[in-house]
């Protein structure tokens, strides 16, 4: 499985909804807190694009000792229509300041450094250091899981439906949704036949490296569940 620094390393590249919490930026509108971009940088650190009015600009450049205590709040929801869509969440405390003359005229880059985060996802919460979060890698699937994730339920439901028959025990399966990829494996949501709802994951032999190795494996699993 990923480790958790991992998998906060994948949200926080990820395109999920994210939102700066800051003091001094209370009364912002909620769209006034999110960042137009962000990007983990060489030395760790989130970078975030702001307007250069932004009230979170506003907020770091009135700090004092030009440090601003701030979290980073990440959301991440599933790209096909399930219940229960929040996949998971992740909060990145730590310092804010300005980062000048990176972006464009009008727009200022704001640099995150990172004291610790926070991780509460499909598998379970923990609690990253500042170094284990740096040395993390991003899931190598990570710009292709929404697509695929939409392609397999808008194209491949069949074959999604017919993974129901390597749940073994869990009998009396009425749907199946595809829920979360990565490179170790597919995740799906299950509805039973009491309306109940449960997950099950689909471990792949070893840990795919592209998409193509992706396609390989997905290719094998479906096999498994014809068989």
């Amino acid at each position: 499985m990923p480790s958790a620094a991992e998998r906060t390393r994948t949200l926080v590249q990820s395109t999920c909804s994210a939102a700066v919490i800051v003091p001094g930026a209370e009364g912002a509108r909620p769209d006034q807190l999110v960042p137009q971009a962000r990007t983990v940088g060489t030395d760790g650190a989130v970078y975030l694009l702001f307007p250069a009015d932004a009230p979170v600009v506003r907020a770091a450049t009135h700090a004092q000792d030009d440090e601003l205590p701030a979290v980073l709040e990440v959301t991440d929801v599933a790209p096909v229509a399930v219940p229960h869509r929040i996949r998971g969440r992740a909060w990145v405390h730590g310092w804010l300041t300005l980062a000048p003359g990176i972006a464009e005229p009008g727009l200022m880059m704001l640099r995150l450094e990172i004291g610790e985060v926070y991780v509460d996802d499909l598998w379970g919460d923990a609690t990253v250091g500042a170094r284990d979060f740096a040395e993390a890698l991003p899931d190598p699937l990570l710009e292709y899981e929404t697509e695929l994730l939409q392609h397999l339920a808008a194209v491949h439901d069949d074959h999604v439906q017919g993974l129901s028959g390597l749940l073994g025990h869990r009998a009396g399966v009425r749907r199946v949704v595809p829920l979360a990829l990565d490179r170790f494996g597919l995740r799906v949501r299950c509805r039973d036949t009491a309306g109940h709802h449960f997950d099950a994951r689909f471990d792949f032999p070893e840990p795919v490296r592209d998409i193509h190795g992706l396609r390989r494996a997905m290719h094998a699993l479906f096999e498994a569940a014809r068989d």
